[in-house]
């Protein structure tokens, strides 16, 4: 029985290694040579990917796409998407070459606001507590001040500072709820500096209010952190165009706007549908925040939250058709940022800004958005016509033949033949066996 290590984050990488694959793998040779063989030759660039998080072993790869011809606003994108799931970037390709010969996407910025909550808890008299709060809210910024003013200079800072009474859905508590302007940054690090130098004033000040008494003075804050749901950080894209510029070689113009329709509907109506359909939406979106370095897990929460704002958990897109023309639209949070963090550390992640023209904040903000919508509309496009498992099996082609050792001649010849068959995991094999007894 494997027994618990002690001191493993100072042990060497080396070490680590060791420890790993002696006690949790049954070839710890292959696995050590697996673990070595993705590490960066460029011992400098390794060392950085070392100090990213902690207890590194070795680096762990995604492919880097490009899909092109994504015009927005009127401006060319070629949009980078770090993703391991077939078929995503052809999609989002696909749907950007369509719209290209009908106006591009077009967007707007509604929001850009940031929140951040000290939630503490306070026993006594709540108009005691609002007129504390009316106090101290200057000070609340002014005590504040050497963290905010490099932001001020820039045009950012905080924007609002409200005392909340939330002691209808929990006894005794209360929040300071905060909203931000980060500009560039995503602004997590600003924001919970700010927050933590609120909750010490907060406390502080509590403990010489004199129309406080003893029990009042003692105000317990619980935590102070920043949210990632953030409603008003809110971007929107969106495509239109007369309907009967729908139709292609494969579909009725109307009855495809007709099904696009009724299908976004669905979504709306009907959650186990919608989870589904914003994943698709969510594909686009992760694929292009991780390539630029942003943080998915935050913006997946933001956003699964949103689609939950009126109580039932629905689409995150829309479609209608009004006098002749068909429009597809998205409004989504977003909080991210290309200054900060990985933005300015990462090799790839500093190209993949560069090949997006160096967006602002408010730029990516677009960029992404449109590459969410540009996911779903593909994705809807491909269930309402020939379904979706025709072109994602044929995407995922090459990781079956891969898992089956195929050479580069038998991956060229099945290739082929599924470009005219209809490729399933059980077709594949079977074709490959085939191929196989033929050549022995």
């Amino acid at each position: 029985m494997t027994k618990p290590v002690q001191g493993f984050s100072k042990l060497t990488k080396e070490e680590k290694i060791e420890w790993i694959v002696s006690n949790y793998t049954h070839d710890s040779e292959s696995a050590k040579y697996l673990l070595k063989r993705y590490w960066n030759s460029d011992s400098d660039l390794q060392k950085l990917h070392d100090e990213f998080i902690e207890n590194t072993i070795t680096n762990y790869y995604l492919p880097l796409g490009i899909a092109p011809n994504f015009l927005i606003n009127n401006k060319l994108y070629a949009i980078p998407m770090a993703i391991e799931e077939s078929s995503v970037v052809a999609a989002a390709s696909k749907a950007a070459k369509f719209w290209l010969d009908r106006g591009g996407f077009k967007t707007t910025i509604l929001g850009t606001e940031k929140i951040g909550q000290v939630h503490f808890m306070f026993l006594g008299d709540t108009t005691k507590l609002k007129t504390f709060f009316n106090y101290i809210e200057p000070k609340l910024r002014s005590e504040s001040s050497d963290i905010t003013k490099n932001m001020e200079k820039r045009g950012g800072g905080i924007s609002k500072i409200e005392l909340r009474d939330k002691t209808s859905e929990l006894a005794n508590y209360y929040q300071l709820h905060c909203t931000f302007e980060t500009l560039d940054a995503m602004g997590a690090n600003f924001i919970n500096s700010c927050l933590e130098q609120f909750a010490k004033t907060l406390e502080q000040e509590a403990q010489s209010f004199s129309d406080f008494n003893e029990t009042e003075k003692n105000i317990e804050v619980v935590m102070s952190i920043l949210s990632n749901y953030v409603p008003n950080c809110l971007v929107r894209a969106e495509v239109s165009c007369p309907v009967d510029e729908l139709t292609d070689d494969e579909n009725n113009a109307t009855e495809f706007a007709k099904k696009m329709i009724q299908a976004i509907a669905i979504a709306k109506a009907e959650p186990h549908r919608a989870v589904t359909h914003n994943k698709g939406i969510m594909n686009g979106i992760d694929a292009v925040i991780l390539a630029t370095g942003n943080d998915f897990r935050a913006v997946e929460a933001g956003v699964h939250a949103y689609a939950s704002k009126d109580g039932k958990y629905t689409s995150l897109t829309d479609a209608s058709m009004e006098d002749g023309v068909f429009k597809f639209w998205i409004e989504i949070p977003l909080a991210l940022g290309t200054v900060g963090g990985l933005t300015s550390l990462h090799p790839l992640v500093k190209l993949a800004l560069e090949i997006l023209q160096k967006p602002s904040a408010k730029e990516l903000m677009q960029i992404v958005a449109v590459a969410g919508l540009a996911q779903n509309f593909a994705a809807v496009r491909s269930l309402v016509t020939t379904g979706i498992q025709e072109g994602h099996m044929k995407m995922h082609l090459l990781n079956i033949l891969n898992q089956l050792g195929a050479t580069d001649q038998e991956k060229s010849t099945l290739t082929k033949y599924f470009k005219k068959n209809t490729a399933t995991h059980s077709s594949v094999v079977e074709a490959f066996e085939n191929l196989r007894k033929e050549n022995d």
